[in-house]
């Protein structure tokens, strides 16, 4: 019995720490902030909101379309390229929104690489004027769009695959045609998905800080970094912060109750059909391939491409690069960040199976919001709850400072990447988890193991695949992270996301296309090996 309860506690401390970000910021909503907030509130505080909330519907409406569009075709049909471009087009995934903008923005500025393009191939002339300028709102929306459209692709995708041809019969029969049966039978039936989809690119847009911010554009996001390292005003940015946080609570609300009593599931008891994709030939087929292939090329060819440039023309920033310790940095993170969070994840998923607590399962669901709190969030969040606890108990007690051991540290970076991304690690476990039958277990005790050896010699092994999976996506998640990174990170410890941020901000977007280009790669690589997981038919 004792076993249990260090099982259980074990689950229920990991749950409690996970949730120690979002209670912080809710308390710290009605603690006094400095004249700052009273002459923002009279000011930009609207701004903040109309400029967070144009950004997410233009987003939202691009990954729509873009996301949908190519998992529909490479789900339904057969066309040229359409095997390349069902795992091709995942790899935007590689491409953070922040240097997406740095290409953007440099192809298309005054005297940039599309003006050189123009002037190489028809001579002298004024090109500018004619070259169009993504800048502003429109880039970062341009920006985040091609970046974050593969959650949409993804899981449409999945759902798509899924969709028996009974229903595609259903809709012939109808009378409907294919555009019919897509807007009325395809699309509905696969909305569960895409809206999973959609939830998780306004999770990423209200939390994006480096593109936003690139473009000059005032959200909340923006206005959290500012309150803090520019104003010196944590208060102020933990208010923001709340309002983001009602913000992001409020998309899955309004989601839920647009849903009401509807129903995605047939209650047909006849088996499942499997679907025969139409094969496209001729314009159509064109069409289909161009549509994928312009998405691709300009969510991830384009993007490594002018990196891939700038590196080679400017390429004395090359070799002023530290590429050995930006490797060396970003792996250390990588490894230590994955290794606590599977781990833990571990303890917790095994502790709810042996405890079977309702209410352990409920702290545990809250606690894998995390992932939907932005980064910026979380490092203010816990810079603030160091601080409450650095100057109510620590200090009190006559002890030196705590402040130094978590502010400027790997340890402050590792939590606070524990609690950002618990929620991938403990879903992937869990996922795995319920594959395994309780039997299993019960067999294992009959067989004289202990519960902690049936965690290591059974759990484990069969699990390998989960565990792999759950590290590769983690490890992708930390290479690209800024906000957190950028906060917390010890003095003159870089990583490549870092050195290219610190760069553009200078306004040396030359220098920041080395850094860029490496990220990209990594990114790529780590996408690549998750491909077999993700694109299962």
């Amino acid at each position: 019995m004792a076993k249990i309860n260090i099982w259980y506690l074990s689950s229920l401390l990991i749950s409690l720490i996970v949730l120690i970000p979002i209670a912080t910021v809710s308390f710290s909503f009605f603690e006094e902030t400095s004249e700052y907030y009273k002459i923002l509130k009279d000011t930009f505080l609207i701004e903040y909101i109309l400029n967070s909330v144009i950004l997410l519907l233009g987003v939202l409406i691009f990954t729509f379309i873009f996301g949908t569009g190519t998992a529909y075709l490479v789900s339904f049909y057969n066309f040229p390229g359409s095997n390349f471009f069902k795992w091709a087009l995942i790899l935007s995934f590689a491409v953070p929104p922040y240097i997406y903008a740095y290409s953007i923005f440099a192809f298309f500025e005054n005297y940039g690489t599309a003006f050189t393009i123009l002037k190489s191939v028809f001579g002298e002339g004024n090109y500018n004027r004619h070259i169009p300028k993504f800048d502003g709102m429109f880039g970062a929306i341009i920006s985040l769009s091609f970046s974050l459209f593969a959650y949409v692709y993804i899981l449409a995708r999945a759902s798509f695959l899924y969709q028996s041809q009974n229903l595609i019969d259903l809709s012939k029969n109808l009378g409907f045609s294919k555009i019919s049966s897509f807007f009325k039978v395809i699309l509905p039936s696969a909305r569960p998905a895409i809206v999973a989809g959609l939830s998780l690119v306004a999770m990423e847009t209200l939390a994006e800080f480096g593109a936003v911010d690139f473009f000059s554009i005032n959200t909340l996001t923006t206005g959290i970094y500012n309150s803090w390292i520019t104003f010196d005003d944590l208060a102020f940015a933990n208010r923001l912060s709340f309002f983001l946080l009602l913000f992001i609570f409020a998309l899955f609300i309004l989601e839920n109750l647009s849903r009401k009593q509807a129903k995605y599931h047939s209650n047909s008891s006849s088996r499942f059909k499997q679907r025969d994709k139409y094969k496209l030939t001729g314009g159509k087929g064109f069409l289909a391939f161009l549509f994928c292939f312009v998405i691709f090329f300009l969510s991830f060819v384009f993007p490594l491409s002018q990196m891939l440039y700038w590196t080679i023309i400017y390429s004395d920033n090359l070799f002023d690069l530290e590429i050995l310790r930006l490797i060396y940095n970003t792996l250390y993170l990588v490894f230590l960040s994955s290794l606590a969070l599977i781990v833990f994840s571990f303890i917790s998923n095994y502790g709810m199976r042996i405890s079977k607590s309702k209410p352990l399962n409920v702290l545990n669901t809250l606690s894998i919001s995390g992932y939907a709190i932005p980064g910026v969030i979380l490092a203010i969040a816990f810079i603030t709850f160091i601080s409450w606890i650095d100057n109510s108990f620590v200090k009190s007690f006559g002890f030196q400072s705590v402040k130094k051991i978590f502010f400027g540290s790997i340890l402050g970076l590792v939590i606070v990447y524990f609690i950002r991304f618990y929620s991938l690690a403990c879903n992937g476990i869990k996922s795995g988890y319920e594959k395994i039958n309780i039997s299993v277990d019960e067999s294992a005790y009959l067989l004289g193991y202990s519960k902690i050896k049936t965690f290591i010699n059974v759990h484990i092994p069969y699990l390998r695949n989960s565990i792999l999976f759950v590290g590769i996506l983690i490890s992708l998640e930390i290479i690209r992270e800024l906000p957190i990174t950028l906060i917390l990170r010890p003095f003159n410890f870089e990583t490549f996301a870092t050195t290219a941020y610190i760069y553009a901000s200078e306004d040396l977007l030359e220098a920041a296309a080395a850094p860029s280009l490496f990220l990209i790669l990594i990114a790529s690589v780590f996408i690549l090996l998750t491909s077999k997981f993700i694109l299962r038919d």
